[in-house]
């Protein structure tokens, strides 16, 4: 069977008349009529009772009508579908960020991501290195400090700030420290070689210092999730940021007026990927989960 007739079929049995089927299907009354002709002449049936007061489909015309109109509506179905699928964000996305927040704060959080758009299949990389977005070791970053590789966009998400924890079982033995002086009596944990890129990160050493010598530490290490781990083993005291706050259950903050360094979180992916459907919806995502009170 001819699909545009059939089509043609369809609007001049919906509209009752080939004139107002021809307007819509922009065809004139002539054309459409002899297209319903050469369509009755091919099934050899009568589709239309043609009448002065307009059209009337025959018993066989109500079957074709029928059958026309579940298929036309099925079309539909599938283009919508189809078009959704299309417009949806899909496709693979590799997502780079430090040890510690990747652990502590994205990973808890991916699920949700995960669930709003199952098309997406996510991979993390948890590194404490600057991956080289440009050589596409990952397709976007989520950065405590700000990109040193050119050519990438960078949306800054969040400022965040440093506050002092310990365990309460190191404040049992040890007691509690009230005023940053009182830390030259106690255990200090603060970053060793290879720390991240930012000023002033071993604050603590120097916090309330009246010698003018900053204090020794108990142990440098070189990320913020073993000054985390460190300090909730009680081996002493350290400065852990504001989306460690929520994990840090076990701990207790003190001299909460103290406040080190500003941590700048910001999202980085190549220029090419601006107009990245799965970027975007990675980004707003963010945005509300770090911007919304759910650090």
């Amino acid at each position: 069977m001819d699909w545009d007739k059939l089509r043609i079929f369809h609007a001049v049995a919906d509209a009752g008349s080939f004139t107002r089927a021809g307007e819509g299907l922009n065809l004139s009354q002539s054309a459409v009529s002899r297209q319903i002709s050469t369509l009755e002449e091919s099934l050899q049936v009568k589709l239309f009772h043609r009448h002065a007061r307009g059209l009337k489909l025959t018993e066989q015309g109500e079957e074709l009508f029928l059958t026309a109109h579940e298929v036309f509506a099925k079309l539909a179905t599938a283009e919508a579908r189809i078009t959704d699928a299309r417009e949806r964000p899909q496709g693979p996305l590799r997502i780079t960020t430090t040890i510690a927040f990747g652990s502590i704060w994205l990973t808890p959080r991916i699920k949700e991501f995960v669930n709003l758009y199952p098309e997406i299949q996510v991979s993390l990389v948890l590194d404490d290195r600057e991956l080289d977005l440009s050589m596409r070791e990952a397709d976007v970053a989520i950065r405590l400090w700000p990109s040193r590789q050119p050519d990438l966009v960078q949306r800054h998400l969040i400022t965040m700030h440093y506050h002092v924890y310990a365990a309460s079982e190191y404040l049992k033995e040890n007691g509690m420290p009230k005023t940053p002086a009182d830390l030259d009596r106690h255990k200090i944990i603060v970053f060793g070689e290879d720390a991240p890129p930012i000023e002033g990160l071993n604050w603590l050493l120097e916090a309330g210092v009246k010698s003018g010598h900053p204090r020794e530490p108990v142990l440098r290490v070189n990320s913020n999730y073993g000054i985390y781990r460190a300090v909730q083993s009680g081996l002493g005291i350290g400065a852990l940021p504001d989306y460690m706050t929520r994990e840090a259950g076990t701990l207790v903050e003190i001299l909460p007026e103290l406040h080190g360094p500003s941590i700048d979180v910001y999202f980085v992916y190549p220029e090419e990927l601006r107009k990245n459907k799965r970027i975007g919806v990675l980004r707003d995502f963010l945005v509300d989960k770090l911007t919304g009170g759910n650090l």
